[in-house]
């Protein structure tokens, strides 16, 4: 179940949907495999980028921007730590974003997961560095600009963030907020529709992937 909301503005179709992944998650996530499998059917396959990003988050933002180089034609769809990233590169280059329970502060939330870590998806093992954590506060974004831009799905469950904190954080951005589900928005199916809606796309033929675990 979510809040209501007003019918949304009709929007330009994006040039590409770029799928940001959370802490320890990869693009192996059931929403970023969801996300890729809509833009299958709807024959933009070639339009979905999810890329690995490093542990380092100046590596991160450094793949996102240089790499990857968003522009205001792109919507960023950034989940948990992703979400953070989305945040910091929607005020650089433009680009719309849907943010999925993302981190508010996360040099804050990741401090007790310093040390040896492994992914969710492969076990691959990574180091979660303290130098990190200082690296994170650097792309804060203190106030967002042009909350139009913006779509928030939070949800009441999360386990690991608080839905109030993401509505205080994006004033005047459109908000979803969803009653129960949890931090991973296992329930994601459900709100798959309006995230292609708001990047200007028509909702596929509906999938039955996996929802495992992974951000």
């Amino acid at each position: 179940m979510t809040t209501p909301l007003p019918e949304p503005a009709p929007r330009t179709p994006c040039r590409r949907l770029i799928y940001l992944h959370g802490f320890r998650s990869s693009p192996a996530s059931f929403k970023a495999r969801m996300l890729g499998q809509a833009m299958v059917a709807l024959g933009r396959g070639a339009d979905f980028v999810c890329p690995q990003l490093p542990a380092s988050p100046a590596a991160a933002i450094d793949e996102i921007m240089s790499q990857i180089r968003p522009d205001d034609t792109d919507v960023l769809v950034g989940s948990s730590l992703g979400g953070y990233y989305a945040r910091h590169v929607a005020e650089q280059c433009g680009a719309r974003a849907v943010l999925l329970n993302p981190a508010i502060k996360p040099a804050i939330g990741l401090a007790r997961h310093l040390g040896p870590q492994t992914l969710f998806h492969s076990d691959e093992a990574f180091d979660f560095r303290p130098e990190y954590l200082q690296a994170l506060q650097a792309f804060a974004v203190e106030r967002i600009t042009l909350p139009q831009r913006y779509l928030l799905i939070a949800a009441t469950g999360d386990e690991v963030l608080d839905w109030r904190d993401m509505v205080e954080a994006w004033p005047g951005a459109q908000h979803i907020v969803v009653q129960g589900s949890d931090h991973g928005l296992s329930d994601f199916a459900s709100h798959i529709g309006r995230v292609l809606e708001f990047a200007g796309l028509a909702m596929p033929p509906p999938t039955d992937p996996d929802t495992s675990k992974g951000d």
